[in-house]
């Protein structure tokens, strides 16, 4: 009997999507087919492969529309939101495609009599990617697009919330004619992405997901020597400073804290402000939430959709009452939003104060619309909170005083340092995790370094 994936929509409870899963057979035929594909599609000029995959991101955004309204009613991002994700999609990409002559050039090193010496970036080959609902493009494209530029061939596993996404890639690849067996995309069980993971066919395994996941691709990965790649949870936080742009931080890191309700790795999770500006901080804050509307994801005028499932928004509510239980302090009324009890992902924002790092809220990854803010006394606390995480993904400084802040972000363990911004990626930028958030790097040139390896050529030209 064929197993099958559901896509229960957060937006009505029923089911939207539903797949035969992959088995065996398949799979080994997909690994067939990537291989058989692997050399030619490597041998083509950098030119024409970034001459093909730009077709395929024209083809892609000219369905924006479409993907859009697939990515509301697959894990629930008001419909007001979800074009952005394919502007994204199309940002990264391009900047990807752009960036690929100079990244993948030869390196020469300085002129040797005799000789003709030179390093190239030659593709790993198969590429697994397994890919989020929570971003579902976002994360996926930052290491599907730049693979195939390099030259790899790619399998997608896409997760069961999302499968419309990975069937949206091949889509637009087929278009623009990217030869058959170069990308591919699997619905998998998890039994089933591990033995992938675990195949000797495969190069390098891409994985955004959790710690556990992570762990899981490592044990999967041992198997074959693939190199992995993982992108993981985040605890991200911001530190307001005296000197600060209140009005500017407020509505950025109110922003940061609930866009997508909360359901981003590097969205904003807990703020540490000067004591001097605490508590209007707060309240601008609260007074911020407290216009956010909570509703269905199809209305134009929602800014705060579900959760993507009712077990995820009971978490939150879960360590939300904890942290009251230990002392803490809720800022919002969910009455505000109607019905935010348990039972339903529709799930109003929480603002927490009188809290601290004993309590889940302030340690552990909350994947929802909630956040804590504590007061700190100077930037050394500031910074010292900062760091006492497990996580290290991104930070955020607001300041005026642009040398301090990198005296800051200097001391912090994190991938990135924002200042006066958050939750953004600029492609542009090594995209990259410390201590639990993962390991390896995407995006920017640096990114095209994990997807292919260096060949050294040492020709003696005279004799």
């Amino acid at each position: 009997m064929t197993e099958t994936l559901k896509t229960i929509s957060p937006v009505d409870g029923r089911i939207y999507v539903e797949r035969p899963l992959e088995a065996a057979a398949g799979i080994n035929r997909a690994l067939d087919a990537a291989q058989r594909a692997a050399a030619p599609w490597a041998a083509l000029p950098l030119a024409e492969r970034c001459e093909i995959l730009t077709k395929a991101v024209d083809a892609f955004v000219a369905k924006t529309t479409d993907i859009a309204a697939e990515i509301t009613w697959q894990m629930g991002r008001p419909i007001r939101y979800t074009p952005s994700e394919v502007r994204g999609f199309e940002e990264r990409a391009r900047y990807m495609l752009s960036a690929a002559p100079e990244a993948l050039a030869a390196i020469q090193p300085a002129e040797k009599a005799g000789f003709r010496r030179q390093i190239k970036r030659v593709p790993l080959g198969l590429i697994v990617v397994v890919a989020p609902w929570n971003y579902p493009y976002l994360t996926a494209v930052n290491a599907v697009v730049p693979a195939l530029i390099a030259g790899n061939t790619v399998i997608l596993k896409h997760s069961h919330q999302t499968p419309l996404c990975a069937e949206r890639f091949l889509e637009a690849f087929v278009s623009a004619g990217v030869p058959a067996g170069v990308f591919q995309y699997l619905h998998l069980s998890h039994a089933d992405t591990a033995r992938l993971m675990g195949d000797p066919r495969v190069a390098s395994v891409c994985f955004t997901g959790s710690v556990s996941g992570g762990h899981a691709v490592i044990a999967a990965t041992a198997a074959g020597f693939a190199t992995a790649g993982l992108e993981l949870g985040g605890k991200d936080p911001a530190y307001v400073r005296p000197d600060a742009n209140l009005a500017h931080a407020i509505e950025t890191l109110t922003d940061g804290a609930f866009f997508n309700s909360g359901q981003s790795c590097c969205g904003i999770k807990r703020i540490y402000v000067a004591a001097s500006r605490y508590r209007e901080f707060v309240d601008g804050v609260v007074d911020l939430t407290q216009k956010y509307r909570l509703g269905s994801p199809l209305d134009p005028e929602t800014t705060l959709g579900p959760v993507v499932r009712t077990a995820a928004a009971d978490a939150v509510r879960s360590q939300v009452q904890e942290a009251v239980a230990r002392g803490a302090t809720q800022l919002i009324d969910g009455k505000l939003f109607g019905s935010s009890s348990a039972g339903t992902p529709y799930l109003a924002p929480q603002v927490l104060v009188d809290v601290d790092h004993s309590m889940a809220i302030m340690r552990e990854e909350t994947f929802g619309p909630a956040v804590g803010i504590m007061s700190v006394g100077s930037d050394e606390e500031a910074v010292r909170l900062m760091n006492d995480s497990e996580f290290g993904l991104t930070a955020a400084i607001f300041s005026a005083d642009v040398s301090r802040a990198e005296t800051l972000g200097d001391a912090l363990e994190t991938g990135t340092v924002f200042l006066n911004r958050c939750d953004y990626l600029d492609p542009a930028l090594a995209w990259t995790g410390v201590k639990n958030s993962g390991r390896g790097c995407t995006l920017s040139r640096v990114g095209f370094e994990q997807l292919t390896r260096p060949k050294s050529y040492h020709f003696r030209t005279t004799l």
